[in-house]
């Protein structure tokens, strides 16, 4: 099943009354936020399979968001022995009984029969190539022949169970694009390196965003349309193969690939930028290796375009890392999902039910910030699993902790904080960001240029504190 309905909020490219009319911004439907948690799962940092990312492969490497009760409870990704299926089997076993999952790839036979078995409620699925690739360039004769023979046992399975196999993927809301695009211009990690550095400029973000747009388009989406039919025929997918059903499907998952190259260029790996040990932070900290702590800020951002925060948007996630290597079963090795969350008002409560402005706003009485509840708090609360003081755990956030949030990280015991610190230092009206730099016994890694870089001559070059010399800049240098 194919669901293509407009989402609430949404509008149509000629319309005229649009979400900032109304005083709204465009918000991602939980539906495309988790398809895109699992996409982005599909890319998350492996060394262990390097080697085998370097020939073509017919079981393809697929990410997987489990889902209970709207709340993420599982980000997983299959290894180099595992499918994503069987691993979300290893990890929750019964607890999967009346979850959603959402794959990055149509599950193969071997892991649908096992999480069917499971209990899932509801099973959705990329329609590109699946886990068992039907691309004939990837594979041999012998190979495609087993592939499509999976396909069929895949629908069989699917036609005897009582789990909703099925694709959902719902037009994005009106303009979601442009505001994505916009605020990941205005987010604080494009922000400040624009402000260190002044050859750092709007074409420079659309340049990474292009080869991100390149990169994700050739690994998740099907180029050739008769290619794309063919395959979807051999899944079980016929009703989207005729127009107008398969311009839409196609343009929809553009659309989202174009989301998802879009937020991830938001936290480019420019120049020497990266998430660096604050000075003042305990030095025996070890922290995660870049490419790590860059995938999953960019959760945290995905997670941000789900707020019901008008004027600002945060994301957060938080992991933890397994001392032992013995369970590392997961495609995400030692480390392992805690929980996420993103601001917002209380759960059950209508949008109506509170007030909406912001600090600028003379009369305090109706302003947000006594109701809303922040990103961190809100993954602390739904977390998945407890945090363990023995194990390492560190929370991504798309700004710097408030006041109200950093008792609340170092009382849930988490060990390391890594975000943007522009905010870091200040008040305002109704919050103030004071706590975060004066934060001991937690490791705090803000983005900022390497601290130990060299000049060409090998010399120390020192950078600007944990504020910087930013305080007298434009607060939108490339809005």
């Amino acid at each position: 099943m194919y669901r293509s309905q407009q989402p609430a909020g949404a509008c149509s490219s000629t319309g005229t009354q649009t979400d900032s009319m109304q005083g709204q911004v465009p918000r991602l439907s939980k539906v495309n936020l988790f398809t895109l948690l699992s996409l982005w799962m599909e890319v998350f940092p492996s060394t262990k399979d390097d080697e085998n990312k370097k020939k073509p492969q017919q079981i393809k490497k697929t990410g997987l968001v489990v889902v209970r009760n709207l709340k993420v409870i599982g980000l997983h990704c299959s290894s180099s022995e595992l499918h994503a299926g069987q691993i979300a089997v290893i990890k929750h076993g019964s607890r999967l009984k009346d979850c959603d999952l959402y794959f990055s790839r149509k599950p193969c036979s071997t892991c649908l029969k096992m999480i069917v078995n499971a209990g899932v409620n509801r099973i959705s699925y990329w329609p590109s190539d699946p886990e068992m690739s039907l691309q004939q360039d990837n594979s041999s004769q012998t190979s495609i022949g087993d592939a499509r023979l999976d396909a069929k046992a895949v629908e069989r399975l699917k036609s005897n169970s009582r789990a909703h196999v099925c694709v959902l993927l719902q037009p994005l809301a009106c303009y979601m694009v442009q505001f994505v695009e916009e605020t990941s211009l205005k987010c604080d990690f494009v922000q400040k390196i624009a402000r260190m550095e002044p050859e750092f400029a709007r074409s420079t973000f659309y340049d990474y965003r292009q080869e991100r747009v390149k990169e994700y388009e050739a690994l998740f989406l099907i180029s050739s349309e008769d290619l794309h039919k063919e395959i979807l025929r051999m899944i079980g997918l016929e009703n989207l193969c005729e127009d107008p059903y398969f311009v839409c499907l196609r343009q929809n998952m553009k659309e989202l690939v174009l989301i998802l190259a879009t937020v991830a260029a938001s936290v480019p790996s420019y120049s020497d930028f990266g998430f660096y040990l604050s000075k003042t932070s305990d030095e025996n900290q070890q922290g995660l290796t870049q490419e790590m702590a860059l995938h999953c800020i960019i959760q945290a951002r995905l997670l941000a375009y789900r707020t019901e925060d008008h004027k600002i948007g945060v994301g957060a996630v938080i992991w933890a890392e397994r001392k032992s290597s013995s369970l590392d079963c997961d495609g995400t090795g030692s480390m392992y999902f805690i929980g996420c969350g993103y601001n917002a008002f209380p759960v059950g409560s209508e949008y109506a039910d509170f007030p909406h402005m912001d600090d600028n706003q003379k009369d305090r009485e109706i302003r947000k910030f006594r109701y809303i509840i922040h990103a961190e708090q809100n993954a602390i609360t739904f977390r998945c699993q407890e945090i363990k003081p023995e194990e390492q755990s560190m929370i991504f956030v798309t700004k710097c902790p408030c006041d109200e949030c950093v008792p609340l990280i170092k009382g849930a015991g988490i060990k390391q904080i890594y975000t943007g610190d522009i905010d870091s230092g200040k008040k305002k009206a109704d919050i103030s960001y004071m706590k975060f730099s004066q934060l001991r016994g937690v490791g705090r890694y803000s983005w900022q240029q390497n601290p130990h870089r060299t000049s060409p001559n090998n010399t120390t070059v020192s950078t600007a504190g944990e504020n910087g010399d930013l305080k007298n800049k434009d607060e939108d240098d490339l809005g």
